[in-house]
């Protein structure tokens, strides 16, 4: 095989209609940095089909949704608190944070 096959995933990232991500978006050090980025390509965008809020906080989603297993947990984290700040920074009410699923149904 010459070139390595991309994943359907990586393809939406880069070329969704929903926002014109800038480069290396999930990568930035800081979840205040992620944030702001997905925000401005949020309110850039002309093709995006619904609110701003709503477009990059689905395309935030959609990428810890694909990453899956292959996320650690401390870049999980960092995306997971990119998304309180999405919602600060758009002026929405905070959404408390779900417990991990092996924590899920223990009594303490």
């Amino acid at each position: 095989m010459a070139k390595a096959q991309r994943k359907w995933s990586q393809e939406v990232t880069e070329r969704s209609d929903a926002l014109d991500l800038e480069p290396d978006v999930f990568t930035q050090s800081s979840a205040e940095d992620i944030a702001e980025s997905l925000k401005r390509s949020a309110e850039a965008s002309p093709r995006r089909k619904s609110s701003a809020f709503r477009s990059a906080m689905s395309m935030l989603t959609f990428y810890i949704n694909r990453a899956g297993r292959n996320l650690p947990e401390a870049r999980r984290e960092k995306l997971e608190d990119a998304k309180g700040r999405l919602r600060s920074l758009f002026g929405r009410s905070a959404k408390p944070r779900a417990k991990p699923a092996g924590d899920r149904g223990r009594k303490s």
